[in-house]
């Protein structure tokens, strides 16, 4: 391994966003891929899984004790919700400080910890190394209803349906195709998590309505917003044109984004903008790629960040994620 690389490993990989990682690891210029935990696939071989890795290396079940003995500068925990504080843990018992990322919603809420959502927080990082990543809706959200904040008359009301991938790789009927077929599944539909962590994170109520569909990844989320004044079309773009101009993963667009032109891209589009006939209600459409922006290459920003590399380094926004 050259000395200038750093050394990156992933607790829980077995899922859909850690086969992403793994992807986007492969192709980093200055992180080296040191160990995959996975119980399920111990023993097994990394590019039998995913064939853009190229290397000796397997996938292990490390005990969490043994995690910060295996020399990792960066760790990215992708286990399910409850499951970060026992590694958490283990590497202040033992004294070890890697650059933590948590892909789960344990630490969302924690001020302790930097909330990597680079296009509306970059300026809140000050070098911590503890990152918790946001849910892939609770991104959507916030960028769709952020530029436009200190206008809202009402709490934003958030239409949501997502990929089944969303649900993860332990099955149930959000990701079991044959219930999805021909099919659109509600659920959660009051107290969801990433409708805590918008409304946490924006400091305004927001409402949030997910559902479920047949299609495998990317999400759309349909934002209503009722404003404190009249406003044109153009004044809309502008605002959101302003806030995201320097953005490369933030596309603003003219007309209302489709889910499947998202699906395997970097980037999140928001587009639609249709005012009421009075200018005080807007609709406002984002998507983006559930597995990528939603949670990999969101990672992976934050990842570039804390180590010094260049915010997009491995992540071109100009391809697909796969091929």
């Amino acid at each position: 391994m050259s000395t200038n690389r750093k050394r990156i490993g992933i607790v829980g990989a077995r899922g859909h966003t850690g086969a992403e990682l793994i992807r986007l690891i492969a192709a980093h210029p200055a992180l080296e891929l040191t160990f995959v935990s996975s119980r399920e696939l111990d023993g097994q071989r990394v590019d039998a899984h995913v064939s853009e890795y190229r290397g000796e290396l397997r996938y292990s079940a490390p005990a969490h004790e043994d995690l910060p003995k295996l020399g990792a500068d960066v760790v990215v925990l992708a286990l399910p919700n409850g499951k970060a504080e026992i590694c958490i843990a283990a590497f202040d018992a033992a004294g070890v400080d890697p650059l933590i990322v948590d892909l789960s919603a344990d630490y969302r809420f924690d001020g302790h910890w930097y909330y990597g959502l680079p296009e509306l927080t970059r300026d809140r990082w000050h070098g911590q190394k503890r990152i918790s990543n946001p849910g892939c809706y609770a991104t959507a959200m916030q960028l769709s209803i952020a530029p436009l904040k200190d206008l809202l008359a009402a709490p934003p009301v958030c239409f949501g349906v997502s990929g089944y991938s969303g649900a993860g790789t332990t099955p149930s009927d959000k990701n079991d195709p044959d219930k999805l077929r021909d099919n659109l599944m509600p659920y959660a539909l009051t107290g969801h998590m990433h409708e805590k962590e918008a409304s946490f994170r924006l400091g305004v109520p927001v409402e949030f309505m997910p559902h479920v569909a047949p299609h495998f990844r990317g999400l759309t989320v349909t934002t209503n917003l009722y404003l404190s004044r009249k406003m044109t079309r153009e004044e809309v773009l502008q605002r959101f044109r302003s806030a995201y101009e320097a953005e490369p993963l933030v596309v603003v667009v003219d007309d209302a984004p489709w889910v499947s032109r998202i699906a395997c891209r970097h980037h999140a589009e928001i587009g639609g903008f249709a005012l009421s006939a009075d200018g005080k209600r807007v609709v406002i459409v984002a998507t983006l790629d559930n597995l990528l922006k939603g949670a990999a290459t969101q990672a992976m920003q934050n990842i570039n960040r804390a180590i010094g590399c260049a915010e997009l380094a491995g992540i071109d926004p100009e391809t697909t994620g796969r091929p």
